[in-house]
């Protein structure tokens, strides 16, 4: 994670022990990257920003407009 400045949030132990178990054996570090990571997905999503697009959807969206004829 980057080296801004941090904040301490509470959540329900239940919600982090299954969080725990669902970043078993994935990439993420810590309960805490992943709901960071969550609320910045989340929250470009409610923005439009660009980030709200996955690379799959992206993908997608270009195939979509070669099909019509929009891109080469």
């Amino acid at each position: 994670m980057d080296k801004e400045e941090r904040k301490d949030i509470s959540i329900p132990a239940s919600l982090y022990k299954q969080i725990e178990e669902k970043i078993k054996g994935t990439d993420i570090d810590s309960v805490s990257s992943f709901v960071t990571k969550v609320l910045k997905e989340n929250l470009a999503k409610e923005e439009g920003t660009p980030e709200s697009l996955s690379k799959e959807d992206e993908e997608k969206v270009k195939e979509r407009l070669k099909a019509l004829g929009y891109l080469d």
